[in-house]
C-alpha cells in the first residue's frame, strides 16, 4: 500500500461512539496504577498516546470486578467499588480532550492470581486445578460465587459508564476467569457450567446479560477472546468461531477482540504475547476468520509492529481495528508521525518483550528503548531548548552515547560524537547476532538515524584520547566508552573465552563447551543458543538457582524451550572457581553454592559471562581537569535539575560518564541514564 494512512485514518463508528482512526492500544498491565486507582502516572502514560493521535485506548487491563481477584498490590485497577468513578471521569476527560476514545476492560483473574495479596481471599476458578505460573490452588466456584461474579461484572460496567468510559470489554482471554470456564484445559465441571461448549460459555453469556441490564443497550460492550488456544485439549478455532457467532447473533456484543493462544503456564505466555522470535502478525488469520463469520467489528492485537502491516490488515478486510499496544510503548506518537509523512522517525517496537517481562520481575512495565514510557512527568518527548548553547563531546556510540548525543543535539547544543568502531551501536550489535534476536539491531539503527538527522558530528573509526577531546574545547564531556567482558574473578580465566568472543565470531564454538553465567541476564543464554545451534554440546552452569534468573517470563520460557531442543545440560547452584589446562583440553572446577563441595568438568572450551567492567581510562584521565571532577549531584539528577557541582574552579568543562562506562547494565538502563542526565544539561 502506497500510503498507509489511507486505510488507517478512516473513522470507525460503533453505536454512539466514533473512533477517529483504526489504531488502538489494548488493555494491558503496566504497574502504574497505585492502590487500585489510576492516578497521575497512569493518566500521563495514557494521555501521551492520545496526544500522539491514537484512535482509542483501552484502559484498566486485568482490572478487578470483585475483591477476590487480588490485583491492587500488583498495580491493577480495582473496579469493585464506586471509588473508581471519579478517577475514571478524570482519566476520560484527559484522554478525550485530545480527541481519542477511551474504553475500559472488566476482568477477573480467577486462578491466575497470587492468593496471599490484597484481602487474602480464596482464589476461585471453574475447577480446582493448580495454576502453573502463580502456583495458586483455586476453590471451585459455587453457585453463589457465580451469581456474585455475574453481578460484579454488571455493576462494573455501570461504574465505567458513570466514569465516562465510552464502552467496556470483558477480559475473556489470556486464561483469565472467563476463559477458565470456556477452556477444557481448566474446566472439569459436571454442572450446567461445564462439559459441552454451550455450558462452558454460559458464564460469559450471563455476564454479558448482566452488563446489558446494568449499563443499558446504548453502551458499547465487547469481549476479548481467544480465536484458538493453540494447545492440545484446549479451545479450538472451530469452537471459538461458534462462540463468536452466537454472541454476535444474540446481540450481546458490539465488537469482538480476537487473539491467539492462552496464558496458563510459562511456555504459553510467549505465544499469547509474541515477541521478536515470532513473525509479524502471526495470528491475524484467527481474527480474519471470525470477521468472515460475524457482522460486528473485529479488533486484533498481536505483534503488529509497523503501520504498513497495520494498514494491510485493515485495507484487505481482515479486521476493523488494529491494536498496536507495545509499539505505542515504544512511540506514543505513531499516528501523528504517520500523518506527517515521518514513518522513519517512529521509534520501532523490536519485540524484545522487556515491557512485559519487566512487569513480571519488577512490577512496572518499561520499554526497552523508550525511557520516557511510564516516566512522562519526568522525561519529555519533545525537549525544550537549552538556555545557553554549549559544545558537547560524547565519546562512544553505543546506546548510551547515541542517546546522549540525540538529547543534547535536540536541546540545541553543538555535539561531536566519537566512535572507535566503523559502526555505531556498541553491544547491541553483538546481541543482534544471537538467534531470534536480530530485531535488536533496530534499536541502534533508529538512534543512529536520529543523531544524523539532527546534525550530530559523528566521527567513526576515531579513537578519542584526551588530546582529541580537549582539542574540541568542550563545555561538557560525556564518556560513554562502554565496558569490556568481566571474568567473575575466576582463577585461570585467561584460558576462557567470553560471550563477546563467541557472538562476534572472533572465536568459533568448540565441540564440548561449558558456559558459566554469573550475570543472570540474556547474554549467556543467547550465547549458549548460538553455540548449540552451531553444533556444540553445551553445559550451562550458573551460580544462580536457575538459568536466566533476571530474565522475565516470556523470554525465559523461549530460551528454555529452544535450549532443551538443542539438548543443553543445565547445572544450577554451581560457582566456577578455577580453570586449568589438561593436555589439549580444559578443566572447569565447580563449587556447589550451598555445600562448597567441588567437582570438575573437562571441556574443549569454557565461556564466561559476568557482565562488563568499565573502560574508564579516558574518564579518569580527564577527571582532574574537569570542573566537577566527574561528580554527579544525585538529588539534582532525580529532581530534574541541571548539574552545578564545582570541585575545580579552574576546570574548563563538566565531565560525566554513562552506560557501561559506569558499570554493567542493560540497554534500557543505559538509555535512561543518558536521557535523565542530558535533558537538563
Amino acid at each position: 500500500m502506497h500510503n498507509p494512512s489511507d486505510a488507517l485514518l478512516k473513522p470507525l463508528t460503533i453505536k454512539n461512539v466514533t473512533i477517529r482512526n483504526r489504531i488502538m492500544s489494548t488493555a494491558h498491565s503496566s504497574g502504574f496504577v497505585q492502590g487500585g486507582l489510576p492516578r497521575e502516572q497512569y493518566r500521563r502514560y495514557q494521555e501521551e498516546k492520545a496526544k500522539g493521535g491514537i484512535g482509542m485506548t483501552m484502559i484498566a487491563g486485568t482490572s478487578s470486578v470483585t475483591p477476590d481477584s487480588p490485583n491492587k498490590e500488583a498495580g491493577h485497577v480495582d473496579i469493585s467499588t464506586d471509588e473508581i468513578i471519579p478517577y475514571f471521569q478524570e482519566l476520560a476527560k484527559v484522554i478525550r480532550r485530545h480527541g481519542a476514545a477511551v474504553m475500559a476492560q472488566l476482568g477477573h483473574m480467577g486462578r491466575r492470581a497470587i492468593w496471599d495479596r490484597d484481602y487474602w481471599l480464596p482464589i476461585i476458578s471453574a475447577s480446582t486445578i493448580r495454576e502453573p505460573t502463580n502456583h495458586s490452588f483455586p476453590k471451585e466456584a459455587e453457585d453463589w460465587d457465580i451469581r456474585r461474579l455475574v453481578k460484579g461484572f454488571g455493576e462494573g460496567a455501570l461504574r465505567c459508564k458513570q466514569g465516562d468510559m465510552q464502552g467496556v470489554e470483558i477480559g475473556g482471554a489470556y486464561m483469565h476467569l472467563v476463559e477458565q470456564f470456556m477452556s477444557p484445559l481448566s474446566n472439569r465441571r459436571t454442572d450446567k457450567y461445564g462439559g459441552n461448549l454451550e455450558n462452558r460459555t454460559r458464564f460469559l453469556v450471563e455476564i454479558l446479560e448482566s452488563m446489558r441490564a446494568h449499563a443499558g443497550d446504548d453502551f458499547v460492550i465487547g469481549v476479548r477472546i481467544s480465536g484458538d488456544e493453540l494447545r492440545k485439549g484446549g479451545l479450538t478455532q472451530d469452537e471459538a468461531l461458534i462462540v463468536c457467532r452466537d454472541l454476535a447473533e444474540r446481540g450481546l456484543v458490539d465488537y469482538l477482540s480476537v487473539m491467539g493462544g492462552e496464558a496458563q503456564d510459562h511456555i504459553s505466555h510467549p505465544t499469547a504475547m509474541p515477541g521478536m522470535s515470532y513473525p509479524v502478525a502471526p495470528f491475524l488469520y484467527l481474527a480474519s476468520a471470525v470477521k468472515q463469520e460475524v457482522d460486528v467489528p473485529i479488533f486484533h492485537a498481536q505483534r503488529i509492529t509497523d503501520v504498513r502491516t497495520a494498514a494491510r490488515a485493515i485495507a484487505d478486510g481482515h479486521i476493523d481495528m488494529v491494536a498496536m499496544t507495545r509499539p505505542h510503548m515504544a512511540d506514543p506518537y505513531i499516528v501523528n508521525k504517520m500523518k506527517d509523512g515521518r514513518e522513519e522517525d517512529i521509534r520501532p517496537c523490536v519485540g524484545a518483550n522487556y515491557c512485559i517481562d519487566r512487569f513480571y520481575i519488577r512490577g512496572q512495565a518499561r520499554c526497552l528503548h523508550n525511557p520516557a514510557m511510564g516516566r512522562e512527568r519526568e522525561i519529555p518527548y519533545v525537549f525544550s531548548p537549552a538556555e545557553k548553547k554549549k559544545k558537547v563531546v560524547v565519546v562512544g556510540a553505543g546506546p548510551s552515547g547515541l542517546e546522549a548525543a540525540r538529547v543534547c543535539k535536540s536541546r540545541g547544543h553543538e555535539v561531536v560524537l566519537f566512535e572507535r568502531e566503523a559502526v555505531t551501536g556498541g553491544q547491541i550489535n553483538l546481541a543482534a547476532k544471537a538467534p531470534r534476536h536480530e530485531a535488536l539491531a533496530n534499536v541502534a539503527q533508529w538512534l543512529d538515524l536520529q543523531v544524523r538527522k539532527l546534525g550530530v558530528d559523528v566521527r567513526l573509526e576515531t579513537e578519542a584520547d584526551q588530546g582529541a577531546v580537549l582539542g574540541e574545547n568542550p563545555d561538557i564531556v560525556i564518556v560513554a566508552t562502554g565496558g569490556d567482558p568481566a571474568t567473575a574473578g575466576v582463577k585461570g580465566a585467561e584460558h576462557a573465552a567470553s560471550t563477546w568472543d563467541i557472538l562476534s565470531g572472533t572465536v568459533a564454538p568448540a565441540e564440548h563447551v561449558v558456559i558459566y553465567d554469573d550475570n543472570g541476564e540474556h547474554q549467556a543464554p543467547q550465547c549458549a543458543e548460538f553455540m548449540a545451534s552451531h553444533g556444540a554440546k553445551v553445559e550451562f552452569v550458573t551460580h544462580d538457582r536457575a538459568m536466566g534468573q533476571d530474565i522475565g517470563l516470556t523470554e525465559a520460557a523461549l530460551y528454555r524451550k529452544n535450549l532443551y531442543k538443542l539438548d543443553i545440560l543445565f547445572t544450577p547452584d554451581q560457582k566456577l572457581i578455577e580453570i586449568y589446562p589438561e593436555g589439549n583440553r580444559l578443566v572447569a572446577v565447580l563449587q556447589n553454592a550451598y555445600t562448597d563441595e567441588e567437582e570438575e568438568r573437562v571441556a574443549d572450551q569454557i565461556v564466561i559471562e559476568n557482565g562488563t567492567l568499565p573502560r574508564e581510562r579516558l574518564y579518569f584521565g580527564l577527571k582532574e581537569q574537569s570542573s566537577n571532577q566527574g561528580e554527579v549531584d544525585l538529588h539534582a539528577l532525580i529532581a530534574g535539575r541541571a548539574q552545578s557541582v564545582v570541585n575545580n574552579p579552574d576546570g574548563a568543562f563538566q565531565l560525566f560518564r554513562v552506560g557501561d562506562a559506569v558499570t554493567s547494565r542493560n540497554i534500557h538502563g543505559s538509555l535512561y541514564e543518558a536521557v535523565r542526565l542530558c535533558k537538563d544539561l
